[in-house]
This record gives structure tokens, sequence and C-alpha cells, in this order.
């Protein structure tokens, strides 16, 4: 598995340990990570920290040639948020886990000329599973459904 995408799953590990949602993202320039992140909505009370925010938060201020030329790993496809952000900050190309538990904006993001690679991966697939099976009104929660 690539390197990358084993330290978003790392994060999403994490996150599932603090009591949070089983999602974590890595922003990878120039082959190395600047910076990390895990859906923090229960850990913090955020309205906004999923996991790819939250690794965009963690990368810091960047110039905007620093996310043109980056790649965003994500262990679940990106809602509508998240893929705002990605196109705000002109980030070329997501590396997805898994989007059969839940298919986010990929369609809209590959419309922009974002390159979306999805892996299918059965430890993501996995991991959001058993967190939806165990905690379905966290999930339904998070991605603002009843």
């Amino acid at each position: 598995m690539d390197s990358f995408m084993q330290a978003a799953i790392e994060q999403a590990r994490q996150g599932l340990e603090q009591g949070g949602v089983p999602i974590g993202s890595v922003l990878v320039h120039d082959g190395r990570i600047i910076g990390r992140g895990h859906n923090q909505r229960q850990q913090r009370g955020s309205a906004v920290l999923h996991g790819e925010m939250d690794a965009l938060e963690n990368a810091g201020r960047q110039p905007a040639s620093v996310y043109r030329e980056s790649v965003l790993y994500t262990t679940l496809s990106p809602c509508a948020m998240c893929s705002g952000a990605i196109l705000l900050y002109g980030i070329p190309r997501v590396v997805v886990g898994e989007n059969r538990t839940f298919l986010g904006e990929e369609a809209l993001l590959r419309e922009r000329g974002v390159s979306v690679e999805v892996l299918d991966d059965a430890t993501c697939r996995e991991l959001m599973a058993s967190f939806i099976d165990a905690h379905p009104e966290v999930w339904n929660e998070d991605i603002g459904e009843s």
C-alpha cells in the first residue's frame, strides 16, 4: 500500500481511538507530508473539522503554488465542504481510500479538472463500516442526515 494512504489510515485510527469518526487525511507536497488530520467533530465539538479540513489546517497557511503542486490523500470520498476546499486551493489530485460507504463530490472534482483516484481499500471500508454499525447517530450527524 502507498505510504501516504497508510499515513491517512493511521490518522483515521487515531481519530477512532479518540472517540471520533475514523476518517483521516494527509496533504503531500513534493513527496513529503506537510499536513496530517482526522475528523474531529466529536473530539473538539467542531462543525468543520473533517479529516481533509484538519489536514489542511495542520499544514498551515501555504502559498498558492504549494497547493497547486500537492496531493490530498483521504480515507473516504470527500464531502461537499471538503471538495470545496480542494477546489478553492487548487489541489490538482486526490487519492481516495474508499467511496462505497459514502460517495462524496468526486464527479464535481473531476468536472473541475481534479484527478481523483479511488483505491477501494478494504481497511478504509472496514473502519467506516464498523464505525457506522456501532454509532449510526454520530455518522448521520456528521454527514448531515437525520
